[in-house]
């Protein structure tokens, strides 16, 4: 499908048909990520919400902790903290 940049405004915009995005599922207020490639192309892709579930998902549980938690574990209180 070939498609036209358009002016609007002092910036340039790409018109994309109703059925592309309702094959992206994607449509207007929708964020996107916009990236090109080292041979020219582009890729823009979507941003979707991140979800505290997601996100724990993808830890590895088993991964030993930080060796610097030791030290906060240990710290005595410094102010006005309340534990």
């Amino acid at each position: 499908m070939e498609v036209v940049l358009k002016k609007m405004g002092n910036s340039t915009a790409l018109v994309m048909p109703p059925p592309v995005l309702k094959d992206l599922g994607i449509g207007v207020g929708q964020r996107m990520s916009l990236d090109t490639t080292a041979d020219g192309k582009i890729v823009l892709s979507p941003k979707r919400k991140h979800t505290l579930a997601a996100m724990i998902a993808q830890c590895d549980m088993k991964a030993p902790p930080p060796a610097d938690l030791a030290l906060w574990d240990g710290a005595r209180p410094a102010g006005q903290e309340v534990l």
